[in-house]
């Protein structure tokens, strides 16, 4: 998951960027509305963090664009008050949940989760494929029953290649995806990443590569009398 903070208060918004980035959702900051707004139309973000009061456009301008702009990203709105008007007036105006300052950097995970797994309904919130169980809130990965320890990165990019259920997924999303905007776009990370993520899933491996496309979830091969082999 990708998510765009836009809160003009530098320690907060950093604050809250390290810690996401601990529960392995990567994070771009905006300290003005123009820069919230540039960002958004350079980047594909998940979910959109909005302080009401920055500089510039401010928050609620911000909601306005992302609603008419269609793209059905979700909002979740900041705000230093906790009347049911202002409440009710960001909810018009778009916004999918709302937090009030100060907040626990925990509840704010998990209202993320919720949001992206809402966006997204049709996914379960614990995913399943090829043997593989992906529970994002918990941060837990079991294969086969197996439970087996991920870094935060390699978390992040194996949830964007489950979420796509077998579909294939590019080296460029994985790095819009599950990496943030100070990442070089020529790092070979991706290539790195999903190597150790191979190896800590272990063998048969399931990650597959598509020449010239990018990666994917793989059902094992069949083994076993009869079976044949996959070329």
């Amino acid at each position: 998951m990708r998510v765009l903070i836009v809160e003009d208060e530098p320690f907060l918004a950093e604050a809250v960027r390290d810690g996401l980035r601990l529960e392995a959702i990567a994070a771009d900051i905006a300290g003005d509305g123009d820069t919230a707004l540039e960002l958004l139309s350079v980047h594909s973000y998940d979910i959109a963090v909005l302080d009401r009061d920055i500089p510039g456009p401010n928050g609620d301008e911000i909601a306005r664009r992302v609603v008419a702009s269609g793209s059905g990203m979700p909002i979740l709105m900041l705000t230093a008050a906790d009347r049911l008007d202002d409440k009710v007036s960001g909810f018009e105006l778009g916004a999918d949940d709302y937090l009030t300052k100060p907040f626990e950097l925990r509840e704010l995970v998990l209202r993320l989760r919720a949001l992206d797994r809402r966006r997204a309904h049709s996914r379960p919130p614990v995913r399943e494929i090829a043997g593989l169980r992906v529970d994002p809130f918990r941060r837990e990965v079991h294969r086969d029953g197996r439970p087996v320890a991920l870094t935060r990165k390699q978390f992040a990019v194996l949830d964007v290649l489950v979420a796509a259920e077998g579909g294939v997924v590019s080296a460029e999303e994985l790095l819009e995806r599950a990496w943030d905007e100070n990442t070089d776009p020529f790092t070979n990370a991706v290539r790195i990443t999903v190597s150790a993520l191979r190896k800590r899933l272990g063998e048969p491996w399931i990650i597959a590569t598509v020449p010239g496309v990018g990666y994917r979830i793989d059902t094992p091969p069949e083994t076993g009398p009869g079976s044949g082999a996959r070329g």
